[in-house]
């Protein structure tokens, strides 16, 4: 009777936690309706991921692999370099693939290609710029897996530069955003990504403009109260991608009070009011990370940190304070924003006089959620060290003062003894 009890309490344990422990929240709740199979969002300073679905599934990645192509061609080019169309750069394009219409022989700058293949999504843009780098779509191909690995890509292989469907071209929501984030550290990338048109001047074999405007619905206003408009004020790029195979891709990237965040969504759809998924995904995704974190500075440059004292230094200045040579401003969540934060301080080994103001004397380290943020420690004064010769040679003379004073004071006692001796 008493096992039975014991059992019955044991599970009725176990059903009250299994309903507890779900709902308890740590940090902040990334329980987000995400509808595209394949997510992450990530903050650029930290590379901190802030939500994740799928993000490690390999999957097609269409026409976001533009941006491996547009970082290479910034790598290893000048932006005035002049590359000429080629008839396979023109005819391999699949029937139903977006182009700039590009003329055989045509002659085009790497900024001209770069501008319609980020903006526009021109395919033949992309198969231009990798046989001007590398000679052929299949070496600039290694080119990007080589460029890939060490960007810390674990899943991905491109087999071309723009995204035509292929089994062994494929990528991960994780590995687009390192891509991404490496790529937005490139300011004429970052220039080019966020623009929402561009003009085609008259080149050697087309004598009309053409002007092409962006497939981010992110970037492009839309003054219509119409559903579907998906114009995110922060949005600052960067690109989308679909085909039949990989659906409605987009890497996002968006920027308010120095904060900046990179979503990646893939293989979406539509929900069944008609709107896009991939958009309001990469919309709530950015919504999350504003609405819930924040950067902070927790050490202005200069700030002092605390006294130490130096073993071998001078009275007059061993006590050396410590200053911060850097701002030190940390990405956390609001909720954290008012908590201390305690820093770690490390001093050299061996730290002794002379000092001189300004030097590196130590490190202060702040580790917030397994992010470490560091700056040098400096001298705030000059620090001098004790002279033992001069001290030494000082104690000395000290010592046959004291030693002579002491002598003639003694023999002056001395006589006056005698003195009173004879009088007795």
């Amino acid at each position: 009777m008493r096992f039975k009890k014991f059992f019955t309490s044991i599970f009725l344990v176990f059903i009250v936690f299994s309903y507890i422990l779900p709902n308890i929240s740590l940090g902040v709740d990334n329980n987000l309706n995400i509808y595209s199979p394949n997510a992450i969002l990530i903050e650029r300073e930290t590379n901190k991921i802030l939500y994740e679905k799928n993000a490690y599934e390999k999957k097609y990645p269409a026409s976001t692999t533009k941006i491996m192509t547009a970082i290479l061609a910034l790598e290893n080019c000048q932006l005035t370099d002049v590359a000429t169309v080629s008839y396979d750069a023109i005819m391999t394009v699949p029937v139903g693939y977006t182009t700039a219409n590009l003329q055989l022989g045509e002659e085009l700058t790497i900024e001209q290609l770069l501008n319609l293949l980020l903006i526009s999504s021109a395919n033949d843009a992309g198969n231009v710029i990798a046989e001007h780098i590398a000679g052929s779509v299949e070496s600039f191909a290694t080119m990007m897996n080589t460029k890939a690995a060490e960007l810390g890509c674990k899943n991905t292989h491109f087999t071309n530069p723009y995204g035509k469907q292929d089994s062994n071209h494929y990528s991960t929501a994780y590995d687009l955003a390192l891509i991404a984030n490496y790529c937005m550290d490139n300011s004429v990338f970052r220039e080019i990504v966020r623009k929402t048109s561009y003009t085609l001047y008259p080149t050697n074999k087309y004598d009309k403009e053409r002007v092409f405007t962006t497939t981010n619905s992110l970037i492009e206003e839309n003054t219509s109260n119409r559903a579907d408009n998906y114009y995110y004020e922060r949005a600052i790029g960067i690109k989308t991608g679909y085909t039949t195979q990989a659906g409605n891709c987009l890497i996002g990237a968006a920027e308010n009070d120095g904060l900046e965040f990179i979503a990646v969504v893939l293989d979406a759809t539509q929900t069944s009011s008609g709107l896009s998924q991939r958009y309001l995904d990469t919309i709530t995704l950015f919504d999350f990370a504003f609405d819930n974190y924040t950067i902070s500075k927790v050490k202005s440059s200069n700030d002092f940190v605390k006294t130490v004292e130096i073993s071998n230094a001078t009275r007059d200045t061993k006590d050396l304070n410590l200053l911060v040579e850097d701002d030190i401003i940390v990405f956390t969540e609001k909720e954290n924003i008012n908590k201390t934060l305690l820093p770690d301080i490390k001093l050299n080994d061996n730290l002794q006089a002379p000092i001189t103001k300004g030097d590196v004397v130590g490190t202060i380290t702040y580790d917030i959620d397994g992010t470490k943020y560091t700056s040098n420690l400096l001298a705030a004064d000059e620090v001098k060290e004790v002279n033992f010769l001069v001290n030494f040679i000082v104690i000395l003379i000290i010592v046959f003062i004291v030693i002579s004073i002491f002598k003639v004071y003694n023999g002056n006692f001395k006589k006056k003894r005698k003195k009173l001796i004879r009088r007795k």
